[in-house]
């Protein structure tokens, strides 16, 4: 049973006065202004099957199991986005007896966050095509607007649009097209701001573009950064809400680990590691996604550094890889653990998110290999037993944190060039021989290389493979990574290599989830 969300703040030590409600279940917490000391536990995965391999099932189990061994415990996690929720994978709240609650509100409005974040992205975008339609004192080039309009919902057909078509004086056609919300610039910049000052700095340094003379044009040249900050005045503050055990979570920012960074806001780890003494964050699809941005980017640059990283791995994912065989699959796993050990210098546990179909025999087999490589490997089986199923991976996560912290090393020096960066990415990481850039991407890094110095690199790339190829499983070796596009997120302050065809605005698939929900009398069916 929810219990009401201030006894859930109350459990962070947090008063009524530090949370601003949102009903019974849900809350904005007020009082950012804190000081992490807790221990930081990051969950990952081996690169999944299309509908994940269950990371935030294990996530919240095992911040259930934590708070069952008597543990002040707190959640970090991402907001889902509607996108894949009416898309392929449905909602991304945990399944079973593992759930943030409430589950529908999570993953359809919640508290209006993810409407926020594409009301300020648009406001930007009407700003820039209003001041070109008003006399265009900034000589704005409409044929080199780079800001794009964003939707929180997969939709194909706006990736490449034309817009102003109305026959009106001074209308002036351009190609545009739209992102995805959970991929947008604006939603980078809400999940890396430290504040809202800082958050109003970086809009004011979006580049939106070039004049005629080839200048560049800042958000803050248009005078839009305080209008985007007011609609974003409420989304910055992180949102407390509670597993189905009661267990205090905050869930806040949603970016895309394909295609942007995959990690929940700066303010929500730090306002965790603040509240309780041990946060399960996730960071999204594999660990050579999320995991690798979250470590590479987001601890680099906020003094963050986990105590340890769980890697999710499944039998059907190693059989996906194996080709039905979980023996041969298994060193897509081995070269995820290995990249957080060895790259990273994270201690590792793998655990093995269990389904009621799987054979005895695959997991022995599973356990013999991760024994072989000197990992532990622990059986997680939060979606039938809720944090008791997570309990012995619960123990040994207590134990990794009670050891010395080891230093957090990175795959790549942010103070080199940005061809370096992603050869060494592409190399310690994917597995990969060299990077080849393409025509369009070797003349965007002539330019970047001055305007982006030190800027960390963010890959948009397929989550089913190492490669930039989604056919190419298990761990490729000796392979070339292809970067076809490079974007500049000056506000967001990194750069998105977008590799062989990613697409910034998924699409739905033949049959989407929309087709199977209902709503009977008010409660909401097959959501998932």
């Amino acid at each position: 049973m929810l219990r009401d969300i201030r006894k859930i703040g109350k459990k962070l030590g947090l008063n009524e006065k530090d949370l601003s409600l949102y009903g019974f279940d849900k809350a904005k917490i007020l009082n950012t202004n804190l000081s992490p000391n807790g221990k930081l536990i990051l969950v990952s995965a081996m690169n999944p099957g299309k509908f994940g391999e269950g990371k935030t099932t294990v996530s919240i189990g095992l911040g259930d199991a934590l708070a069952l061994l008597g543990k002040k415990v707190c959640l970090a996690l991402r907001e889902p986005s509607l996108g894949p929720v009416f898309g392929v994978k449905g909602g991304a709240t945990g399944g079973g007896k593992t759930c943030i609650e409430p589950k529908s509100d999570i993953n359809l409005h919640f508290t209006g966050d993810f409407h926020a974040i594409t009301s300020a992205n648009n406001l930007l975008c009407a700003m820039i095509d209003n001041h070109i339609f008003q006399g265009n004192l900034l000589n704005i080039d409409p044929d080199r607007v780079l800001f794009k309009r964003c939707m929180d919902m997969n939709d194909r057909a706006l990736r490449e649009i034309t817009i102003s078509e109305e026959k009106i004086k001074n209308n002036v056609q351009r190609h545009d097209g739209f992102d995805i919300t959970a991929g947008s610039e604006i939603m980078a910049i809400l999940c890396l701001a430290k504040d809202l000052d800082d958050l109003k700095r970086r809009c004011g340094n979006i580049v939106i573009g070039f004049d005629r003379d080839g200048k560049q044009l800042y958000a803050k040249d248009l005078k839009a950064q305080e209008a985007m900050a007011i609609l974003l005045k409420d989304a910055i503050k992180p949102n407390l809400v509670q597993t189905t055990a009661n267990t205090p979570a905050i869930v806040h920012g949603g970016p895309f680990a394909n295609i942007a960074h995959g990690c929940n806001s700066v303010i929500a780890t730090k306002t965790a590691l603040s509240l309780a003494d041990y946060v399960v964050t996730e960071a999204g699809f594999g660990a050579d996604l999320g995991g690798e941005k979250f470590l590479d980017m987001k601890c680099r640059l906020n003094n963050l550094n986990p105590n340890m990283v769980v890697v999710v791995a499944t039998v059907k994912a190693l059989k996906l890889h194996g080709n039905d065989d979980v023996k041969a699959g298994f060193a897509n796993l081995e070269r995820h653990v290995n990249n957080m050990r060895n790259v990273f210098n994270k201690k590792v546990v793998v655990a093995l998110n269990k389904f009621a179909d799987d054979k005895k025999k695959d997991i022995d087999t599973i356990m013999a290999l991760c024994e072989k490589i000197n990992v532990k490997c622990i059986i997680s089986d939060g979606f039938n037993k809720g944090g008791k199923g997570c309990t012995a991976l619960a123990q040994e996560v207590v134990k990794i944190c009670d050891e010395p912290l080891t230093p957090l090393h990175f795959a790549y020096n942010n103070k080199d060039n940005i061809e370096k960066k992603a050869n060494d990415l592409a190399k310690n990481i994917y597995g990969a021989k060299n990077v080849e850039f393409s025509p369009k991407a070797k003349e965007k890094i002539k330019y970047f290389e001055n305007i982006a110095k030190n800027y960390p690199i963010i890959m948009a790339k397929t989550q089913y493979s190492f490669s930039d190829d989604p056919l190419l499983l298990n761990a490729p070796t000796n392979y070339t990574f292809h970067v076809s596009d490079i974007e500049l997120k000056n506000g967001a302050e990194f750069l998105v290599l977008i590799a062989g065809k990613m697409s910034l605005m998924p699409g739905l698939p033949k049959v989407p989830n929309a087709e199977k929900m209902e709503i009977i009398d008010g409660q909401i069916y097959n959501l998932k």
